[in-house]
């Protein structure tokens, strides 16, 4: 009886420490501590609630702040990030400050942002204000590179 107790137990035990091994890691949005947390890459307070970028590492959810979509930008070439492409870039809608997907959102470039790159995110494309210029991240992130601050 002892012996079967014991199985039963040995089981429940090393299913537990196999199920104990399997670590999610979140790739959603986090929260932002307002005007405490600071830019990863200039060391500014992030304090734009309509601008700020979250940059999450998918191998182990390490999150990165950043004030301006460019520091981000910048930030991958001048740290040699390898996992840049596979990084989830989080942003705030210009307009409603909601939480967005970097990648598929729709840009402007006539915008007062905290470093002075001009590009505002957009959910929606048709939010922009007609007549301008509307692009997409990999522009974005081609212009910060040609920019280079």
């Amino acid at each position: 009886m002892y012996l079967n107790i014991f199985k039963i137990i040995s089981s429940i035990l090393l299913i537990l420490s196999f199920s104990a091994c399997e670590k999610k890691v979140s790739t959603e949005v986090k929260e932002i501590h307002w005007d405490r947390d600071m830019c990863s890459r200039c060391v500014m307070v992030v304090s734009d609630r309509n601008q700020t970028v979250q940059v999450i590492n998918p191998a182990n959810g390490k999150v990165h702040v950043f004030d301006d979509l460019g520091c981000a930008v910048l930030w991958f070439r001048d740290q040699n990030i390898k996992w840049k492409d596979e990084a989830i870039i989080w942003i705030n809608d210009i307009k409603t400050a909601k939480w967005i997907n970097a990648r598929t959102a729709f840009y402007d470039t006539m915008n007062v942002t905290p470093m002075a790159y001009g590009f505002g995110a957009h959910e929606i494309k048709e939010q922009i204000q007609e007549g301008l210029e509307i692009i997409n991240f990999y522009e974005v992130e081609k212009r910060v590179l040609e920019i280079g601050k």
